[in-house]
């Protein structure tokens, strides 16, 4: 998910022809049938979830959405939520990059990107820590920014890689790993939470207290067999962790499942269309592309409901294969709605602040979903019954 740096740029191109607020009715112009009303939305499912929060320039929404949800997560299994460090997965995730990187002899990306399973590996496997013990800004700002940490951390394992001694020396991942120390805190191997001791794995046990191996990443694509695991080809598939794949019609049907349910879900996908507007608060898959719309249809893009294109499996694997769906973003379904025609969309949660017209959170309609969702990531238990046992988990 790269695009995540680029809060600014998706504010002005990506919602160039969305600056106009959300319209209301025009009481200066009786005579005008055509009335404008906005986006009219009624809750249909609507979960209790922790505070949105700012991922600030830096690629990391995958850490921000997957751990919003496991924060989700414990309200579910009743728990008191705890604001877990987004920065304490980023940690660990680069220590593990920069051993790949090298393994891989810099044929390996290492970018800041993440996939949504990250979070929930690195859970299983390190435990993790509350944010207010691990902020992750050692550097002198009060929000992310990690320009200078990636450039410097992408230079180190490259001079690993180039091997001017002839033979790797013990020490190289231990020089990755202070300068982790100095952007982000040194690692905090035991910390006070609550006016008890812990480390960051007794933290997950005795606090979180959710099981890393109940989770599993869904997507559906043509190219590979239904109700089989797969390897998600994207760049920030980094750990090549595996995917289900399943026909497209179930992928909602499974969101829709698991929000029934109780089960929150987390999100990857491209956010590159015109037709996604971050300061709207909307994305949609309207039935012209953008480059075929008159001045007129641009315009009113967002200024209430539109007839969708109906999105089949050939359009959504040609979107994959020919670049125009990519990797961009990670988020967080937390509900869903109806609108004033009666379509259904999903409430999701973002990590880009609360600037926008729904304050920080916006609304997905399902064709979008179908259309440009790399994956889904949700308890096994928010799969239906049926498709679960296509899945043989």
């Amino acid at each position: 998910m790269r695009y995540t740096l680029l809060i600014g740029i998706l504010l002005l191109a990506g919602l160039a022809w969305g600056q106009v607020d959300l319209v209301k009715p025009l009481e200066d112009n009786k005579n005008d049938n055509t009335l404008l009303v906005g986006y009219q939305f009624e809750p249909v499912i609507e979960m209790t979830v922790t505070p949105v929060e700012n991922q600030g320039a830096s690629g990391t929404c995958w850490s921000y959405c997957s751990s919003s949800f496991l924060e989700s997560e414990m309200i579910r299994t009743g728990r008191k939520p705890v604001d877990l460090s987004e920065m304490f997965t980023v940690r660990k995730v680069y220590e593990e990059k920069a051993v790949n990187y090298v393994r891989m002899h810099g044929s390996y990306n290492f970018g800041e990107g993440g996939a949504l399973p990250d979070v929930v590996q690195i859970y299983g496997k390190y435990g993790a820590v509350p944010e207010s013990v691990y902020q992750g800004l050692n550097y002198g700002t009060d929000i992310n920014r990690h320009g200078e940490m990636q450039s410097m951390l992408k230079a180190m394992v490259d001079a690993v890689v180039a091997n001017p001694n002839k033979q790797l020396t013990p020490v190289w991942k231990e020089a990755v790993s202070k300068v982790l120390d100095v952007y982000l805190g040194e690692y905090p191997s035991e910390f006070e939470y609550g006016g008890k001791t812990y480390t960051p794995t007794s933290f997950a046990e005795e606090v979180i207290g959710l099981n890393a191996d109940d989770y599993l990443q869904i997507s559906s694509f043509t190219h590979q067999p239904f109700y089989k695991p797969f390897t998600m080809m994207v760049p920030d598939n980094w750990a090549y962790g595996l995917t289900y794949n399943v026909p497209l019609d179930e992928l909602t049907v499974i969101i829709d499942h698991a929000l029934l349910k109780g089960y929150t879900v987390a999100w990857a996908t491209d956010v590159s269309e015109k037709y996604f507007s971050w300061r709207n608060g909307i994305a949609y898959v309207p039935e012209k592309e953008f480059n075929e719309m008159c001045d007129e249809e641009r315009i009113n893009m967002f200024k209430g409901p539109k007839p969708e294109r109906v999105i089949t499996p050939e359009m959504r694997q040609e979107a994959y294969d020919n670049y125009t769906t990519s990797d961009d973003h990670g988020m967080h379904i937390v509900g869903l709605v109806k609108d004033q025609t009666g379509a259904e969309w999903y409430k999701v949660k973002n990590s880009w602040g609360e600037n926008n017209d729904y304050k920080g959170f916006l609304y997905v309609s399902k064709n979008y979903v179908r259309y440009k969702s790399i994956s889904i990531l949700l308890h096994k238990d928010g799969v239906p019954k049926e498709i679960r046992k296509k899945l043989e988990i």
